[in-house]
């Protein structure tokens, strides 16, 4: 997993969610998420948070030093900060070096390569979160999915959850669940 260069699927998580997120319903932000912890507005600030630090990380900066949160956002200007987050996340990591330099994430110090890795695979599944409350039938990249879903089960064992490991248990999925379920219910999601 060392010699990958996931910025191509970052880059594409990105702007998949800055379009879904375009032109968002205010009326829909106080809706609750398969993300039990946040409902729409929250998780929509955890995941720009998210970004955000991906971005100060990319820039030289601990990881922890960022909270996973955005602070407050107009709520007509989710689309607006969805653009300025990738944005700078983009700039951040242009640089081929950072990929095999080191860098502390909140889970510990890996290189570059591995720290977009495990941000791929965040914003991939909370994508998937939001379009279930903006746009239940939007047809989100299923490769992304599928990268993303392949670094869970690397990075991300069966067991033990919970404690120091910030994810619910594996929920079981039908035979016939897309990727993007498959996914989401690896991540603790009951879908």
């Amino acid at each position: 997993m060392n010699a990958i260069d996931s910025r191509p699927q970052f880059l594409g998580a990105l702007e998949q969610l800055e379009k879904l997120v375009r032109g968002l319903d205010p009326a829909l932000l106080d809706h609750p998420t398969p993300c039990d912890a946040y409902d729409l507005r929250g998780l929509l600030g955890h995941t720009i948070g998210a970004i955000h630090r991906i971005a100060y990380i990319g820039e030289g900066g601990r990881g922890l030093d960022l909270p996973a949160a955005a602070g407050r956002i107009a709520d007509t200007d989710w689309g607006g900060a969805a653009g300025r987050a990738c944005a700078r996340a983009a700039a951040a990591w242009a640089d081929d070096d950072k990929l095999d330099r080191e860098f502390e994430v909140p889970w510990g110090v890996v290189t570059g390569r591995l720290a977009l890795s495990g941000y791929l695979m965040e914003i991939v599944t909370h994508t998937w979160d939001i379009a279930q409350v903006i746009a239940p039938e939007t047809q989100l990249d299923e490769d992304l999915a599928r990268t993303a879903f392949t670094l869970a089960q690397k990075i991300l064992p069966a067991e033990p959850r919970g404690g120091e490991v910030p994810f619910a248990e594996v929920h079981p999925v039908p035979d016939d669940a897309d990727i993007h379920r498959r996914l989401a219910a690896w991540l603790g999601r009951a879908v």
